[in-house]
């Protein structure tokens, strides 16, 4: 690869970087190309993909940026994983396929300037998926006014009990 070639492919890197929300490094040494182009359309599913450089190029790409702290995991066989919007997708996705395959050797991810190890990352992979807590609160928003409705229902039901209630006990005064 002549300088040239480097240097784009350090500015398409610095590129990647300064986009995602979510990175996270593995070592992939053992996949097979069929398992990393699985890997790859696992991701592209939630907004994110891999990338695989040289070691050098990594660092330089993160070089002043805020995925400086990334760096020292630049080592190996290394394979970087990007998610653009939220960083649980891309999590679930990267440790299912270790389970799966226990070829993809998580290192370290790094998500909003944190650097999180590798059980960080399989912690990050069992929370929500945004969606999920979307729904969340629209059940819990939907359910408020249910219960405020039933609230108001209940004193004009009330109401018609006791007064059924005084109507039976007159009617057996009565008798």
């Amino acid at each position: 690869m002549n300088r040239e070639n480097k240097e784009l492919k350090v500015n398409e890197l610095k590129d990647t970087f300064s986009r995602a929300k979510f990175a996270a490094v593995a070592d992939y040494q053992g996949l097979k190309v069929s398992e990393l182009e699985k890997l790859r359309i696992s991701l592209r599913g939630q907004n994110a993909q891999i990338q695989i450089a040289k070691n050098t190029l990594l660092r330089l790409a993160v070089k002043d940026t805020s995925y400086e702290g990334l760096e020292p995991y630049f080592t190996g066989s290394t394979v970087v994983a990007f998610g653009f919007e939220e960083p649980v997708g891309p999590a679930k996705v990267l440790t299912e396929f270790n389970k799966d395959l226990d070829k993809l050797q998580l290192r370290s991810a790094m998500f909003e300037g944190a650097v999180l190890n590798s059980e960080e990352l399989v912690a990050l992979s069992k929370l929500p998926s945004k969606e999920e807590l979307l729904g969340q609160l629209c059940g819990v928003l939907a359910a408020v006014p249910t219960k405020l409705v039933r609230t108001f229902n209940a004193a004009p039901s009330n109401l018609v009990y006791a007064l059924q209630a005084i109507k039976e006990q007159k009617e057996q005064q009565e008798n």
